[in-house]
């Protein structure tokens, strides 16, 4: 171990020189014992030098007491080297000096008193303080050296000024006895560092454990091999607050449970279960769940005989995933039970009633809110989910109180029960639940009537599955749509040879189209003042291979189902577009777009392409739309809409009259043809009240600078009313030709399209095709 003080840790060295200034009554005492002595020796030799060195050693004496009384007053800081190694400084000046005296004593005795009493005295005393030197400054390598050169050399200079040879020996063996007195120092002071240096790294341990006990998030708990707490931190005792006052430490481990049992604060069965783990040190995880809604998992590990409990505050982590286990299960607008979560409840019902083989009928019956769209484009999607939520809330207050209610998605809702399924209950609980839907719903002020459908199965079959009953309850709500608005309808076997009828179609439709064995069929749309043919409208037919004819708007409804209805738009544009091309100049053709057309992103691209491909010019095209087309996403179709007429394509608003909104349509796209529905052209011959509302509509076209075209013209009678009472442009209907194949229509077109085709005395209209 270095000696020198420059090596030492500042810790220790100011530790060192504080040992020099322990004890002064020691001191005291030891230098009492001194002069006792040195006065005895001069009193026997009468020698007046011995005397001397009595007074020199009270005066030394004090001065040394004193500066000890100093350092007390005024110790060095732990980290204060510099004056630590001030007060070093004095304490080897003055007790160099102090052996020194003790030296000159020896040689005073030995060359001039020559007393053998004081010899002896001199010699043993100065030994005795030797080893007292060594043993008080031990930690100070350079005193010791210091003083034990001021008392040795003296002393071996007497010795060897006596003479003889027994006392030059002597006084040679002064030189190993300095050394041993250096290495008994030096290991002496190696044991106190040691120590020191223990000490410090304890307390520097236990600093570090209490600030880490005190600081971590987590509680921390040791048992003994009793099971009695002998450590704690804050964190720990903060978790069973309210329950134990005071201090844990010292207390057994199970009686603090057994006291929040007491209290209910904590369950029994958790409690038994913690105690089991810590009795067993099996190890592991529990989460205790304790008064209010404070959840705490403890941590058991176990080393020896010695258990640690570490409690951490899960609270926040069981809410999160209480609440992403309700969000995976519950719907979070209604607060219902969402699909999954409905599935699996009933899918677990049905099994356990197939395995007791229960044959009492369940019900399912799925209710679906008609035209939910349209509440959510009038009022907004935040009053839609109102609606929702009250509905919701409404069908809980009539449902039967066995039923359970799920929301499956959207618009639509499900029941399901298991007991009293007799169809009177049925009955009053379907119609009890329609009747509270058609109460007005108010929404921020503003009324909201809404309709709802429902459809429903009810089957004994103790193997049915929930997938079947979900499919033949939708059958039903079909089948009650089918029939009206606010209906409701129960499945029957016949639904089924239905649905099954429609599945193969929609199989097999997919396989006509990707074949091309789709024809497209085109109707004659007449000018009403040449009564030449100013357009044609194409039309796709399907011929099953086995069914025969499949009428369009039984395939046309199943492709937009099924998503297919965006390619048989495309082809109908390819070949309608190519077909055009061989027509007259002043032929246009029409095609209708479905919805899904509208919503797509595609539209603009695919007429492009058909354009681009036959080489037809924009202007002979048209794309017709329907009102209920653009319900749906008015702003993005109108948006579509204007690109293509931009690019002179001609945009007809199909089937007038029958939708929502008619005027504001007219009012916000860029049409250039209005197709007043037939349901206009049905009584104009019979009711003048009907001709009336035909003229307005017409003239109402007229205003708008818009191509009129009037369907379902079927007979001459019809066709006179039109042409002498209304501003009509052009005509589509049997009167002039069903649809019919391209090599037809292009007869027909030539026919018609003669130079002599205009009746005599006609009046000439305006073009066929306006572009706006």
């Amino acid at each position: 171990m270095p000696k020198g003080p420059r090596h030492l840790p500042t810790l220790d060295y100011v530790s060192i020189v504080a040992s020099l200034y322990k004890d002064r009554r020691a001191m005291l005492v030891g230098m009492a014992a001194t002069i006792s002595g040195v006065m005895m020796a001069a009193i026997k030799t009468d020698a007046p030098l011995l005397y001397a060195v009595a007074l020199a050693f009270v005066v030394s004496t004090a001065k040394r007491y004193y500066n000890m009384l100093a350092f007390e007053d005024h110790p060095p800081a732990p980290d204060d080297r510099a004056s630590a190694q001030s007060w070093e400084r004095r304490q080897m000046v003055q007790g160099t000096i102090s052996a020194f005296i003790y030296g000159s004593w020896c040689f005073v005795s030995l060359v001039i008193v020559r007393d053998p009493f004081a010899v002896l005295v001199a010699v043993s005393v100065t030994i005795a303080a030797m080893i007292g030197i060594v043993t008080r400054n031990f930690g100070a390598d350079r005193i010791v050296t210091s003083q034990s050169l001021a008392i040795s050399v003296p002393m071996a200079l007497g010795l060897v000024l006596v003479g003889d040879g027994y006392h030059m020996a002597l006084a040679a063996l002064l030189v190993p006895l300095m050394i041993s007195f250096r290495f008994l120092a030096a290991d002496v002071r190696g044991m106190l560092l040691a120590q020191v240096h223990e000490r410090t790294v304890a307390s520097r341990l236990a600093v570090q454990l209490d600030t880490a006990l005190e600081t971590m998030q987590h509680g921390l708990c040791m048992l003994d091999e009793n099971g009695v707490i002998a450590l704690a931190n804050d964190r720990a005792q903060q978790t069973f607050a309210g329950i134990s006052e005071g201090s844990w430490v010292g207390r057994s481990f199970s009686d603090l449970l057994e006291e929040a049992i007491g209290k209910r604060a904590l369950p029994e069965t958790t409690a038994d279960r913690l105690n089991r783990m810590i009795i067993q040190q099996e190890g592991g995880k529990i989460v205790m769940k304790l008064s209010g809604d404070f959840h705490c998992e403890v941590t058991i590990s176990s080393r020896g005989d010695r258990t640690v409990l570490l409690f951490e505050n899960v609270t926040a982590r069981i809410r999160a995933q209480e609440r992403i286990n309700f969000m995976a299960r519950y719907d979070g607008l209604t607060g219902l039970p969402n699909r999954a979560y409905f599935t699996e409840q009933v899918e677990a019902e049905l099994a356990s009633r197939q395995r007791i083989g229960r044959d009492e009928p369940v019900l399912l019956a799925i209710i679906d809110i008609d035209d939910f769209k349209h509440v959510n484009d009038t009022l907004g999607h935040l009053a839609g989910d109102r609606v929702l939520s009250e509905t919701a809330v409404r069908i809980q207050t009539v449902m039967h109180r066995n039923s359970r209610l799920a929301r499956l998605g959207g618009d639509e809702f499900v029941i399901y029960r298991a007991q009293h399924t007799d169809s009177e209950t049925i009955q009053a609980e379907v119609e009890a639940i329609l009747s509270i839907l058609r109460r007005p719903f108010e929404v921020g002020g503003e009324r909201a009537d809404v309709d709802a459908s429902i459809g429903f199965v009810s089957s004994s079959d103790p193997h049915i599955g929930l997938d079947e009953l979900i499919t033949r309850a939708d059958l039903a709500l079909y089948s009650a749509k089918a029939r009206g608005k606010g209906q409701y309808q129960a499945f029957v076997a016949e639904m089924d040879s239905d649905f099954r009828y429609r599945q193969r179609l929609k199989s097999d439709l997919a396989l006509a189209i990707a074949q091309d064995e789709l024809k497209l069929f085109y109707q004659p749309l007449v000018d009403l003042g040449t009564r030449r043919v100013a357009g044609c409208e194409a039309l796709a037919r399907w011929t099953h291979p086995e069914l025969g004819p499949i009428p369009p708007d039984v395939f046309i409804g199943l492709a937009e189902e099924t998503g297919q209805i965006s390619a048989i738009t495309r082809w109908v544009l390819r070949t309608a577009t190519a077909e055009c091309v061989n027509w007259p100049k002043s032929v246009s053709v029409a095609v209708n777009v479905s919805a899904r057309d509208l919503r797509g992103e595609d539209l603009a691209m695919h007429v492009s392409e058909a354009l681009e491909a036959s080489g037809l010019a924009p202007g002979r095209l048209e794309i017709e739309v329907t009102e209920t087309a653009l319900i749906e996403d008015r702003e993005g179709a109108a948006a579509k809409l204007e690109l293509l007429a931009a690019n002179g394509i001609g945009i007809a608003l199909d089937d007038f009259g029958t939708g929502y909104s008619s005027l504001s349509y007219l009012h916000g796209m860029a049409f250039s043809k209005l197709k007043i529905d037939r349901s206009f052209i049905a009584g104009i011959t019979t009711s003048e009240r009907s001709l009336k509302l035909m003229a307005n509509v017409a003239r109402l076209g007229r205003d708008l600078d818009l191509v009129l075209v009037a369907e379902g013209v079927e007979t001459e009678d019809q066709l006179e009313a039109i042409a002498s009472h209304t501003t009509i442009d052009q005509v589509q209907g049997f009167l002039f030709g069903r649809p019919m194949p391209a090599d037809e229509t292009r007869e027909l077109i030539a026919t018609m399209n003669q130079a002599d085709a205009r009746p005599r005395g006609a009046k000439a209209r305006r073009p066929a095709l306006v572009s706006k």
